[in-house]
């Protein structure tokens, strides 16, 4: 299928432009390039209610649905950004969507990003932000019942690694994941890596450059670098996962679904046509980024879904 009109007009100006490379860049101008970027989430959603908290130093942004009280379905949210980059600013808009179209309350997790912090240590803020919450869930008005993790890109992958260790350690488990294109595989073995490598602004270096600033000296194959490989997924609650026909990320999402289902776990999963690597984030020029959201919002607060 072709590119979306809006996205189309996006990919064409990044390859006029020559592909620029991340590598050519800082990582302070890399963050500043993706806030920049967070204006193509459309119009700012006003119809909710945002606050920040904070856990035992882990910092939070809470979005609700206006005059909303006492416990809600929740969404626990990890952004985007390759592990080294994202965070309220580049998510704001989306996740204020996400609250008013799910009628649920969203919060969003700010993780600690690469190159300053390296692996473990995002995975580790992800999985003490979702203890914490649910510790504190009749404070920040969460039921406990209905919690979702949700992420996308690098997020995904920390949601799909919480929830593992939140299983291994018998803690307590999520009603459902929501995992949007996830970064599963740090050895970058399918072909969706080269189909879709080069020009499609998020490249295959792109995200290669991620790992390697997160991961360091972490081996590619280590289960919590590329999640999609291991063996213990069974006993996960109901996944959802979100791919885009154009992103290098695109097969290993969809053999995550038959990994999913092959070890016994209720898994759906669709791949969106027309568009890009992190159009979640693009509902002010894709109409399938503002049908996704819509998507996913009933998947949040459905009981079933």
């Amino acid at each position: 299928m072709a590119l979306e009109k809006g996205i189309a007009a996006m990919v064409e100006g990044f390859i006029a432009a020559g592909r620029p490379s991340v590598r050519n860049q800082t990582f302070a101008e890399r963050r500043a390039g993706y806030i920049a970027s967070a204006s193509l989430a459309g119009e700012t959603e006003q119809r909710v209610e945002v606050k920040e908290a904070e856990l035992e130093g882990l910092r939070l942004r809470i979005f609700s649905p206006l005059h909303a009280a006492g416990a809600l379905p929740t969404v626990i949210y990890y952004h985007g950004g390759c592990f080294v980059s994202g965070g309220f600013e580049t998510h704001d808009n989306p996740l204020r969507q996400l609250a008013f179209y799910s009628g649920c309350r969203v919060i969003a997790v700010q993780y600690r990003l690469a190159p300053e912090y390296r692996y473990p240590a995002a995975h580790d803020d992800a999985e003490r932000a979702a203890i914490l919450i649910r510790q504190h869930a009749a404070a920040l008005g969460v039921d406990v019942s209905a919690i979702t993790l949700a992420g996308d890109s690098a997020g995904g992958h920390i949601a799909l690694v919480t929830a593992l260790r939140l299983k291994a350690h018998g803690i307590w488990q999520p009603a459902r994941l929501l995992l949007i294109y996830p970064m599963l595989d740090a050895t970058a073995w399918f072909e969706s890596y080269t189909r879709n490598g080069l020009d499609y602004i998020i490249t295959r270096e792109t995200l290669l450059t991620g790992y390697e600033a997160y991961l360091e000296n972490t081996p590619r194959q280590h289960p919590e670098a590329s999640p999609l490989w291991r063996d213990d997924f069974a006993g996960l609650p109901p996944v959802h996962i979100v791919t885009a026909e154009f992103d290098p990320l695109c097969d290993e999402g969809e053999a995550l679904f038959d990994r999913l289902t092959q070890q016994g776990v209720t898994c759906t999963s669709q791949r969106w046509q027309g568009v890009i690597h992190g159009f979640f984030q693009l509902g002010g020029v894709s109409q399938s980024a503002r049908d996704l959201m819509r998507d996913l919002a009933w998947r949040a607060r459905d009981s079933d879904s």
